[in-house]
């Protein structure tokens, strides 16, 4: 048995240095200025228009990067056979399912109804992008839109910031490097991986400039509607949180239940891991004693090592409930119809673009923004208004997609017969006592 040594405490750095800290002030500050001087609080609009525009400029290279890395990781599922197959299978399922969850509960409880944010006001050079895609969409029925997705050449598609058909020539960019496999094939994957990461690195900086972005959305929010607009924000989080419970304890507790284990008991074995998670906003610092865990309880080391990880960039359940459900939101609050074509996209598109958002800062805004260039009716600055509470959302985001990773390595265990159903249970009880901590 290994044991773990106590390391140096690390020293604190100020809390005004914290970015939630920044944003919590941020957001204050807006309602205080939108109430006290409404007319300067609309003209500090520019801060968030200019951080839409460093979110917009930055969407569709970290989208074809991010869907053709995954592909072309993707692509080792065959040399696994059925596990990695049933576990594509296993993902796709529970993210549509997820992505449906957000959708009807937004538009049964409507969070958004009430603010009646006036898309007239927005700028109109901050909406060039999506006014062109909404050109394209609307006109020719579906045989133009099928044509459009198509880009005339990759880079134009880049240069425009069109993301469905940045996504297409993904697609098809990472099919093909998969194919390819090999040494040429892993050089041109780990390049798209390195580029991938500087993208990301700019990400962050843009992200440190979120408080701006905040004040200036909440300052003009509140100027423009008054502060009774932010009871809808507070509805958004709050539909959240109950949307999330509602997919762990019903959907993921059902398929438990089919596994023949307790979602609850399932939920208690990892209360520390999932503290951790809920306390940092981040399941990466978990993850070795989660596929220990997990191990230990009774399920195959080799499902495991595959599903987990995989898992991490493929089967996001609580950010796909997030997804529809900040996109039905952002119409509402801009009295912005969605048609079911509409809606269907949405999905559509969310299924690919939500594949993306593991471990990357603001990652959040970046694949809300490029699944709203689906729909390109959707004013942009409903965006930013999402930022304001995106922090917020964070942490139940994190600890929800962990949740749904656990349970898709157990379920997958089971489906395959990798599972030790008896075991599982004796732990889950507690009548084994697992000690992680070993080597």
């Amino acid at each position: 048995m290994t044991t773990i040594t106590a390391t140096a405490p690390v020293a604190r750095k100020p809390i005004y240095t914290s970015l939630f800290v920044q944003v919590l002030a941020a957001l204050l500050l807006g309602i205080v200025l939108g109430m006290a001087v409404p007319d300067f609080a609309i003209s500090l609009k520019v801060f968030s228009d200019a951080f839409l525009k460093l979110i917009s400029m930055i969407v569709a290279p970290i989208v074809f990067c991010v869907v053709v890395h995954g592909i072309a990781g993707a692509g080792d599922l065959k040399k696994v056979g059925r596990v990695g197959v049933k576990a594509l299978i296993y993902f796709e399922t529970m993210t549509t399912v997820a992505l449906i969850v957000g959708l009807l509960l937004a538009y049964l409880f409507g969070p958004g109804h009430g603010m009646n944010i006036d898309p007239s006001t927005l700028d109109a050079k901050a909406l060039n992008t999506y006014a062109d895609n909404a050109h394209k969409l609307k006109g020719g029925g579906i045989g133009s839109f099928l044509l459009n997705i198509i880009p005339t050449t990759s880079f134009d598609a880049l240069s425009r910031n069109d993301v469905l058909q940045v996504l297409f020539f993904a697609i098809l960019f990472g099919v093909g490097l998969a194919l390819v496999g090999g040494e040429k094939g892993e050089k041109i994957s780990s390049l798209i991986d390195a580029v991938s990461t500087v993208l990301f690195r700019v990400m962050g900086l843009i992200v440190r400039l979120a408080p701006l972005g905040v004040l200036g959305a909440v300052a003009y929010t509140v100027g423009q509607y008054g502060v009774g607009s932010l009871k809808q924000l507070v509805s958004l989080v709050a539909l959240f949180y109950v949307s999330l419970a509602i997919f762990v304890l019903g959907v993921l507790g059902g398929v438990m239940a089919l596994a023949g284990l307790n979602i609850l008991k399932f939920l208690s074995y990892m209360r520390e891991e999932l503290t951790i998670v809920l306390a940092t906003a981040s399941s990466d610092a978990v993850l070795p004693q989660i596929m220990r865990k997990l191990t230990r309880m009774g399920v195959k080391d080799s499902v495991v090592g595959l599903v987990i990880p995989t898992g991490y960039s493929f089967n996001l359940d609580a950010f796909s409930i997030y997804l529809t459900l900040a996109v039905v939101f952002i119409a509402q609050a801009t009295n912005t119809p969605l048609s079911f074509g509409d809606l269907m996209l949405v999905l559509g598109v969310s299924l690919i673009t939500s594949k993306g958002a593991h471990g990357v800062p603001g990652s959040a805004i970046v694949i809300l923004a490029a699944t709203l260039n689906a729909v390109p009716s959707i004013p942009a600055i409903g965006l930013v208004l999402v930022l304001s509470v995106d922090w917020f959302i964070g942490m139940a985001r994190a600890l929800g997609n962990l949740i749904g990773n656990c349970v898709a390595t157990v379920v997958v265990a089971a489906w395959e017969g990798d599972l030790d159903r008896e075991k599982a249970r004796h732990v889950l009880d507690g009548d084994v006592v697992v000690d992680v901590t070993a080597g």
